[in-house]
């Protein structure tokens, strides 16, 4: 699921980073349930979510997208 996707990158990006959960969505100005809902995959996150997310990590929105599995 395409949701999945964008939530395991989100999780691998803040980890590599060093943010905790509770850490990234007091930055972001959410609950840590939506981020947990994000990056479980059973939230879609929105564009604005995706370059608050990018901006804090200092990273570009393209590096959260999902690579197309072209299997």
């Amino acid at each position: 699921m395409e949701t999945d996707k964008w939530g395991r990158r989100i999780r691998a990006f803040r980890k590599l980073k060093g943010y905790t959960q509770e850490e990234l969505a007091k930055n972001l100005k959410v609950s840590v349930s939506i981020l947990g809902e994000i990056e479980r995959g059973s939230r879609l996150p929105t564009e604005s979510f995706l370059k608050d997310v990018a901006g804090l990590l200092e990273i570009q929105v393209d590096e959260l997208t999902p690579p197309d599995d072209a299997e």
